[in-house]
């Protein structure tokens, strides 16, 4: 069945704000328009997701090059994918954005709305560009159902753990909010 394209956005803009809701608990979107992910050195299924509520954030060696590319690779979509679980606690996700006390309130306010519990994401590929740099591409779901897909993001090495970059939480938040992004966001 097709459905009409002003028709699909009427029932993707609210399915989004669910997903971004649970995002924002969890947010991570790159921007769409982030640089182009390298075709080499990619993974789609280099470790499974996380899907524990109370997953701690993964911790890679205390050098991101020491840790191997492919260790750093699922350790990288094991923490896009539990900041993007609509179940994981905001004190998770405050450990899993770059500088995420920064963005405390805002988390913990989308982890107290019950619409945002059924986000999840699915991490499709992820480049390193640096040792402590990488470009990951995602798909946000809602209930299980692709909301937006192929969305770019950027993942830094912050603090011994590899992070959700700030550019990419603001985007989605700023999607979420009608292109406003929180206090925080440059």
């Amino acid at each position: 069945m097709r459905i009409h394209p002003i028709a699909r956005r009427s029932l993707l803009v609210p399915a989004v704000g669910l997903a971004l809701a649970a995002a924002m608990t969890a947010c991570s979107s790159g921007s769409s328009s982030s640089a182009g992910a390298s075709a080499s050195a990619t993974t789609s299924s280099a470790a499974p997701a996380s899907a524990s509520a109370t997953a701690s954030p993964s911790v890679a060696a205390s050098s991101p090059a020491a840790s191997g590319s492919a260790a750093a690779i699922a350790t990288i979509k094991k923490n896009w994918e539990t900041f993007l679980n609509g179940k994981t606690p905001a004190a998770t996700k405050i450990g899993l954005v770059q500088d995420g006390q920064k963005f405390a309130a805002v988390l913990r306010a989308a982890a107290a709305n019950p619409q945002g519990q059924t986000a999840s994401a699915s991490v499709k590929s992820v480049t390193l560009t640096s040792p402590t740099q990488a470009q990951v591409v995602y798909t946000i779901l809602v209930s299980g159902t692709p909301m937006l897909q192929g969305q770019k993001g950027v993942a830094v090495y912050e603090n011994g753990t590899w992070k959700v970059s700030v550019s990419s939480f603001c985007a989605l938040a700023a999607l979420q909010n009608g292109g406003k992004a929180p206090a925080g966001c440059s």
